[in-house]
């Protein structure tokens, strides 16, 4: 198997791309509503909720990807890749009817979960307007995330790449157009606006990656029964990981209710804060989804010494794009604030905490590759258990002795860190134990 620089770059720069579309989706809205004439810092902090909120039920249930991702590139290194294709019709099924249960059990009790986040009033009333809208995005999001896992699966990271520059390009012209309308044209649509802006940009994305499916690979989406027997561990790696986002985003929602809790201003600048740190993120996973489908082929083939030499190469070249990112956001520290907000006490909040996001970056540079090497080689269990351990023994601890110290969003600021402090360190370990034991044998 080529795990050369430059295959490692062929599978990596078009994922990055991809996987920044729905980071890229929540940012321009926030951009966008963060600059509008009235009452800016209220949507901003309505879209940093709901966005908090969605994106939680997308990252739980849209763990599926990964699952199918690494079915598909595991049963390629082995040779066995005719033995699964009734598997994604299946898989893209259950993820369909999946998203539409949770749909329908949160669109009814929107106001609610709103309010246990500590929105009231203004910010309250634009969260729900925007959520109402929005909303019907969900379904097709996690139908886009299927095909993408049923491409990574087959080491294409091309067309989903395609795919999100579309979405991406999209949603970025709908947001100026319906946000700030056009001159006798389109009335100013302001949080609504954005909000039909993503939903529109998640449908383009949805057909488009549907067609690509069916034009660019021999997969079917006739439902066939019985089951396949890999849809048990299908289901089996989506509870596991299921579990781990939920312990991930227990972390995200606590922040932002915590930060909601302190003023308008607070939560504005966390949801500014929360948008880069993510958007680095994905921008890291490029090179960790690289990993994914090559460690989960190896696998596959049962080749060890070449899995470590994989993973050792992702993770440096991950270093290496997480001081770049260091030096852009120092650079652009400043502007940065200025792209979000024009509200002075949001910026100064800002400008106090955006310093965490970049002493960061090499973290989560280890802990996101190790993340996405796990999944590729099934390791979902382990996953699960990092999360947990990290959430409610790091994260929550430090969250709760920081608020009663009175650290504001500093203290939040440093929960995340010891959060991915946790997830690096036990990455490292639990790899370190099997894998690397295996490649040295």
């Amino acid at each position: 198997m080529d795990i050369s620089f430059k295959r490692i770059q062929q599978l990596a720069v078009p994922a990055l791309i991809a996987g920044i579309a729905e980071p890229v989706l929540s940012s321009t809205d926030a951009a966008v509503v963060g600059n509008i004439a009235e009452n800016s810092v209220e949507a901003l902090a309505a879209v940093g909720i709901v966005g908090s909120f969605l994106s939680m039920l997308i990252w739980i249930l849209g763990q599926t990807r990964s699952a199918i991702s690494a079915i598909i590139s595991q049963n390629l290194g082995a040779g066995k890749l005719e033995d699964i294709k009734v598997l994604p019709a299946q898989a893209i099924y259950f993820n369909i009817i999946l998203s539409i249960i949770v749909l329908g059990s949160t669109y009814f009790f929107v106001k609610e979960i709103f309010m246990l986040l500590n929105a009231k009033g203004l910010v309250l009333s634009l969260s729900i307007d925007y959520y109402n809208i929005r909303v019907w995005g969900f379904p097709l999001t996690l139908f886009t995330f299927a095909v993408f896992g049923i491409f990574r699966g087959l080491q294409n990271t091309f067309w989903p790449m395609i795919v999100a520059i579309i979405g991406a390009s999209l949603n970025i012209g709908l947001d100026f157009m319906l946000v700030y309308g056009i001159d006798d044209i389109i009335e100013p649509m302001g949080v609504k606006g954005a909000a039909w802006a993503s939903l529109a940009a998640q449908a383009v994305m949805a057909i488009l990656a549907l067609a690509l499916l069916l034009i660019k690979t021999d997969v079917s989406l006739r439902l066939r029964l019985p089951l396949h027997p890999e849809i048990k561990r299908l289901i089996s790696m989506s509870l596991n990981l299921f579990i781990r986002s939920f312990s991930l985003n227990v972390a995200l929602v606590l922040a932002v209710r915590e930060a909601t809790a302190i003023s308008d201003e607070t939560v504005a600048a966390h949801t500014i804060v929360a948008n880069i740190w993510l958007f680095t993120a994905f921008f890291i996973d490029g090179y960790g989804a690289a990993g994914n489908l090559l460690s989960g082929r190896l696998l596959g083939a049962k080749d060890y010494p070449n899995l470590w030499l994989l993973t050792k190469r992702v993770v440096k070249y991950n270093l290496v794009v997480a001081v770049f990112l260091m030096i852009i956001c120092a650079i652009l520290y400043k502007p940065m604030g200025l792209l979000f907000s024009n509200d002075d006490a949001v910026l100064i909040v800002f400008y106090g905490v955006f310093f965490m996001v970049i002493v960061m970056q090499p973290i989560n540079a280890i802990a996101f590759t190790l993340d996405s090497i796990f999944k590729g080689l099934g390791e979902m269990g382990w996953l699960r258990n990092t999360l947990l351990v990290a959430t409610f023994l790091g994260f929550v601890p430090v969250l709760y002795i920081s608020k009663y110290t009175g650290w504001g969003i500093l203290g939040i600021w440093c929960a995340f860190m010891v959060w991915m402090l946790f997830r690096a360190g036990m990455l490292i370990y639990f790899y370190k134990k099997k894998y690397y034991r295996l490649a040295i044998k």
